[in-house]
């Protein structure tokens, strides 16, 4: 009888795992590269196994246990096509489900209570609970969603540059630094960026907030752009009455003072973060399993 539990968060930047008994107490913890399953579904899939087996190693577990234990994965992208089924259907575990990372997110900030939720890392996604009902926005990736991630601050900084240095929008510092690293040749700034991943644009994200936080003019109108997006996106999730909104991953501080005021207003801190998420929801399966087979 399976008895493990593991939750992974697969985002684009890293992947994360934890291996936890029945109780849910935490045994292993570890990590693997990135695992965005829209634009590198196979280095995804060897990425979330590794995390899996990196996890059971640091709860003194042989790696082989990955084929015994009941999972659950949060990925961005889940929700588009085939393919969370693809990545589901290729898991090595005895019992393994994908889902949106907004779900576990959800479940790793409010636990089963009511609220709003939304996500920010090198992509973002928004989800609610709302008398018990889970509804979600978002997720579809930065070429043509993702607005106030990680990828996208990146890509918008990237674009800022450009135009500032074909003179059509005015420079800043920040913008004369971005082309002092690419030789001031818009030409390199363009290979890098049909060449790129999202986690590649997102690491120019501390870098945008940073400026912004002094002052710099193009990183500013960057920051409140995103955080306008994130205003409508909360807008459109949010009730009367809504107890809670909880932002959660590595950009979620950096946006807290540039949110307006009726969304400042409802901001708690959350439970736990998107990995606890992931293994709450893998300890219930594995209940429901453990249930179910006797």
């Amino acid at each position: 009888m399976t008895e493990l539990a593991i939750g992974i968060d697969g985002g684009g930047s890293s992947c994360r795992a934890a291996v936890a008994d029945r109780t849910g107490k935490i045994l292993g913890r570890g990590t693997a590269g990135p695992a965005n399953i829209l634009s590198n579904l196979e280095g995804s899939l060897e990425n979330i196994i590794l995390s899996a087996k990196e996890a059971l190693r640091d709860a003194a577990l042989a790696p082989e246990t990955v084929s015994s234990v009941s999972a659950v994965v949060g990925v961005a992208g889940a929700n588009v096509g085939d393919y969370g089924s693809r990545i589901e259907k290729a898991l090595p575990f005895a019992d393994g489900k994908v889902v949106t990372d907004a779900l576990i997110a959800l479940q790793g900030a409010l636990g089963d209570s009511d609220g709003v939720i939304g996500a920010f890392g090198t992509g973002s996604v928004y989800n609610a609970r709302r008398n018990g009902k889970v509804s979600g926005i978002g997720g579809w990736g930065f070429i043509v969603g993702d607005q106030a991630s990680g990828a996208r601050l990146g890509r918008d900084l990237l674009e800022r540059s450009l135009l500032a240095y074909d003179k059509v929008r005015p420079d800043s510092a920040l913008t004369a630094k971005i082309m002092a690293e690419f030789g001031n040749d818009p030409e390199r700034l363009v290979e890098f960026a049909h060449v790129s991943k999202p986690n590649d644009f997102a690491r120019y994200a501390p870098a945008v907030f940073e400026h912004a936080g002094n002052g710099d003019d193009v990183a500013v109108a960057i920051v409140r752009d995103a955080a306008a997006a994130i205003g409508e996106n909360l807008d459109a999730l949010i009730w009367p009455g809504c107890p809670a909104i909880c932002l959660l991953g590595g950009l979620a501080n950096a946006y807290r003072p540039w949110l307006a005021e009726r969304h400042r207003a409802l901001l708690a801190e959350p439970k736990g973060d998107v990995l606890q998420g992931a293994v709450e929801l893998a300890v219930k399966r594995l209940k429901v399993e453990t249930r179910g087979a006797a």
